[in-house]
């Protein structure tokens, strides 16, 4: 009989080194995790704007006036999309990361509205319930009974008691 190894090779594995199993304790992230963290997703804000499209068409304007500077703009245009494609991709990650986890609260937060909601319901029925059978055993009186309580019964309907035939002699 051949024992597998339990050990998987993950390539790359230093390089996602924020990805943790679910059953590892999360780490703190160092000083420069949190650094780079920030600057990714500033990067990503000030890409994203619509100032910085003004910027860049600006930019892209330069040679029509100056067409001497236009192989120095392209390598300034080259290298500034190098640098922004992956800082943008960063950011788009570390943003989908806290959307991830806001979205994991607020699943845990419906899960146990929607546990009170339940547990609401259930008392609410029972109480219908209990409603319908004293409804029912309401209805199954007589209607011609007052009841004082479940011990005393007086009746309202009682039948008048019977007169003599005759009439008293001498008033």
């Amino acid at each position: 009989m051949i024992m597998k190894s339990r050990h998987i090779w993950h390539p790359l594995s230093w390089f996602y080194k924020d990805r943790h199993r679910e059953d590892s304790a999360p780490v703190t992230p160092s000083w420069l995790d949190k650094f780079n963290d920030r600057l990714a997703i500033r990067m990503t804000i000030i890409f994203g704007s619509i100032w910085c499209v003004y910027a860049f068409m600006l930019f892209s304007l330069l040679p029509v006036f100056k067409p001497e500077w236009q192989g120095g703009l392209l390598y300034v245009s080259n290298s500034i999309q190098l640098v922004a494609l992956p800082a943008l991709m960063v950011g788009s990650a570390i943003l989908a990361r806290g959307n991830d986890q806001r979205a994991a609260e607020d699943h845990t937060a419906l899960i146990e509205i929607l546990s009170d909601v339940r547990e609401e319901v259930a008392r609410l029925r029972t109480m219908t319930a209990n409603i319908a059978q004293q409804e029912t055993q309401n209805s199954e009186r007589p209607t011609d009974v007052v009841s004082i309580s479940n011990d005393a019964v007086i009746s309202v309907n009682e039948p008048e008691p019977p007169t003599g035939g005759g009439t008293r002699a001498g008033a």
